[in-house]
Parts: structure tokens; C-alpha cells; sequence
């Protein structure tokens, strides 16, 4: 019995020895390949060749873009209004929500009016008071009078008298201004919409104390926008009132038209900058834009129109002292310094005017990286608007005066 187990131990030993040479024959076959793998790579990348998609490339094209002073800013309602408490009080009666329509003179909410309603009936009550005893120095006084015409008192009384009526008439009269005083502040106790508006913040809550100049709702008009513009002094300069303007909105690749309505006087403190209004041209009319307060805007001020040829502004690349771009010509990788001019949008890409290169050349992306001048290139993945043979010679497309700053049109 105890040679049989002394058997089955070797056993056990042998098999664990052969599972472990295994083992290691398996990680030495797996560095092996991987070793062969880098090997491979480095000669492909000493060899100089390198394979690219269609998606790693793009076309130079010409492009319609509007060329003019660029501008954003976020639009916000030429008229707005906060309501606010114009006494303290419980808050009450308050169902607006964000979004809801108000007309001008419209009861959004009320202050608890208890205290007001007495206050009233006290000040109406002291000045009924001083009413009546106006009365009754006004009959001692005509009294006093009948008797110093006849010489039964001296006129020292009379003017006492008199004394007496102008101080009851005076307390008479400011028993009533405090009425008016308590009767305004009981209609304060209304809150009232100052204008037809939408609610865009509701700042309070029923039941809620507010005090006196508490926020309650803000109404904003948007019948009526504009764009608050930032500009530095030097483009202030050649801003006028009136000039045309074409806005994107965020969000949205449709354009909507705007002009120059008024220049801040003023510049910035600190900045220098000076701030411009631009009013939105029937917001919401011509244009199906759900225009809101807050969104933002940018486009260009002062627009022409001309054709550019233009690339991705990512396909620029500024890892040397002039701007290139890298291109492929004749299978192979070549640099090709351009010069930058009007900045654009085409659909949803940033796209940049260029001098230097031939209307359809084959532009690397940025995204690539940058690769080696004279690497080989194989396209793989061709699509139609990439399937054209690729220039073999740079030449300038765009106009020779190109301004600095533009954006194209979708």
C-alpha cells in the first residue's frame, strides 16, 4: 500500500513539471511573435510608409464665405422687468411658472394684507379725529372772533385762537397724507405684471416671508432681442450704427439677420473693450428659430461674399515657424507652407482660407499627428469625393486680398 501512494506522488511530480515546461514554452512562443511584430513595424517605419483612410484625409475646396468683422455675444431681451416686494409680507396667490404668458397689468400674486387693512382703518380712524376737532376750534375761533369785534376780549385771545385752528388744520392734513401713505401700501400688496411678457424665473415660493425689494418673477419681453457684442477698441473703430450683420445661433446652422442699434459710448475699465448692441430683425418671424434669452450667437458684422479656398482649421499645423499643411502628392507625404487668411464655418467644421495650395488637394487631417515629409502613403477606403487623382504642384486659389477675420455660410 505505501509503494502504491509512493508511486502516485512521483506522478503528481512529473505532471507538474511537464504542465511548467509547457508554460514556459507558451510565454516564450507568445514574446517571440510580439517581438517579431515590433521588429515588423519598426521596418515600415524605416521603410518611410504609412496607410491611410479615406476619413484621415480631406479636400481643398473653394468655398462661398462671408467675409466682415467676426462678433458674439448672447442674446438677451430688450426689454425685461423683475418684480419685486414693495412690502414685507407672506407671499401668497403665486401659480406662474417658467414659461408662462402675463399681459401688462396682469395679478401675479399678493402680499398677506392684514396688517395693511388696519393700518388703513387706524390712519382713516386718527384722521376723522383731527377732521373733528378742526371743527371745534374753527367754532371757538368764529366765537372769538364775534367777541373781539364787539370789545368783550382782547385780540391776544384771537390770535391764540387762530394758533390753535392753523395747528388742528395741520394735524388735519397729516392725518390724511398717513391715510394715503397706508392706502399705498395696501395696494402694494398686489403684485402686478408690468408688461406682457413670458415668466423666465420664478425666485419665490408661496407661504414664503419676502421682504421689501425681495425678487419675486422676472418677465421678459422676447418680441424683441439683441446681442451684446464684445469688441476691442481698434474693430470698434469701424462700427457704425445701422450696419448689417449675419448671426448664427447656438445650436442652430441657420443664420438670422441683425443690425447695429447702438455703441456704448464708454469703453470697458480694465479692458479697454466696447460694448455693441445688435437688434435681431423680427425674431421669430422671419425665421423659424425658437429664439430664446441667453443663447449665444456669433457671425459677422459688414459681410461680402466671396469664394475661398479653404481647409479644416485642425489640418493647420504650427509646429514650425510658418504655418503648413501636409499633403499627399504622388503617394508620398509633402509639407506645403500656406498662408492663413478669412476663418470660417462649412456645416459643422471650422474651416480656415489658404494661400498656396491647388484647389483639390489632398490635405492630411490634424487628427493624424504629424508624419515624417517624403513617408509613403496607400489609401485604403476611397470614398467619391476623395477618389480623384491628387495635385501634384501647389498654386494660390484664393484672392490675393483676404481679410483676416470671416465666416462662410453653411
Amino acid at each position: 500500500m505505501k509503494r502504491w501512494i509512493k508511486w502516485a506522488v512521483a506522478l503528481v511530480v512529473v505532471l507538474l513539471l511537464v504542465v511548467s515546461v509547457m508554460r514556459a514554452l507558451s510565454a516564450r512562443k507568445v514574446r517571440e511573435q510580439a517581438l517579431a511584430t515590433a521588429s515588423a513595424v519598426s521596418a515600415a517605419t524605416a521603410q518611410g510608409s504609412v496607410e491611410l483612410a479615406s476619413t484621415d484625409l480631406v479636400r481643398a475646396q473653394i468655398s462661398e464665405m462671408a467675409q466682415g468683422l467676426a462678433l458674439s455675444g448672447s442674446l438677451k431681451a430688450v426689454n425685461s422687468a423683475m418684480v419685486k416686494a414693495r412690502v414685507a409680507g407672506e407671499l401668497q396667490g403665486l401659480t406662474l411658472r417658467e414659461g408662462d404668458f402675463v399681459k401688462a397689468g396682469q395679478v401675479i400674486a399678493h402680499i398677506d394684507d392684514s396688517d395693511y387693512s388696519s393700518r388703513v382703518r387706524q390712519a382713516r380712524e386718527q384722521a376723522e379725529s383731527a377732521k373733528a376737532q378742526v371743527a371745534i376750534v374753527q367754532r371757538q375761533y368764529d366765537n372769538n372772533k364775534a367777541l373781539v369785534d364787539q370789545g368783550f376780549i382782547s385780540k391776544t385771545a384771537l390770535d391764540l385762537s387762530l394758533a390753535s385752528l392753523n395747528a388742528a388744520q395741520a394735524t388735519y392734513r397729516a392725518a390724511q397724507a398717513a391715510t394715503q401713505v397706508a392706502a399705498k401700501s395696501l395696494d402694494d400688496t398686489i403684485l402686478r405684471a408690468p408688461m406682457t411678457g413670458q415668466v423666465s424665473q420664478r425666485l419665490a415660493q408661496p407661504g414664503e416671508h419676502v421682504s421689501v425689494d425681495a425678487r419675486i418673477v422676472e418677465v421678459v419681453d422676447l418680441s424683441r432681442l439683441e446681442m451684446e457684442a464684445t469688441l476691442s477698441a481698434a474693430d470698434s473703430m469701424q462700427v457704425r450704427v445701422g450696419q448689417r450683420a449675419e448671426l448664427q445661433i447656438e445650436g442652430s446652422r441657420q443664420t438670422v439677420n441683425a443690425s447695429v442699434a447702438r455703441i456704448n459710448p464708454s469703453a470697458q475699465a480694465g479692458s479697454r473693450s466696447v460694448l455693441v448692441y445688435l437688434s435681431i430683425d423680427n425674431p421669430g418671424e422671419s425665421t423659424a428659430l425658437p429664439l430664446r434669452q441667453g443663447l449665444f450667437a456669433q457671425g459677422t458684422l459688414g459681410t461680402t461674399r466671396a469664394s475661398l479656398l479653404s481647409i479644416p482649421v485642425s489640418a493647420v499645423r504650427t509646429d514650425k515657424p510658418e504655418p503648413y499643411v501636409q499633403v499627399v502628392e504622388n503617394g508620398q507625404v509633402v509639407d506645403r507652407p500656406v498662408e492663413l487668411g478669412a476663418r470660417g464655418r462649412v456645416g459643422s467644421e471650422d474651416v480656415i482660407a489658404v494661400k498656396g495650395l491647388a484647389d483639390g488637394a489632398l490635405v492630411i487631417r490634424g487628427e493624424i499627428g504629424s508624419l515624417r515629409e517624403g513617408t509613403k502613403v496607400r489609401l485604403t477606403q476611397m470614398t467619391p469625393a476623395l477618389s480623384g487623382a491628387a495635385p501634384t504642384h501647389p498654386a494660390a486659389s484664393a484672392p490675393a486680398n483676404t481679410p483676416a477675420v470671416a465666416r462662410s455660410t453653411p
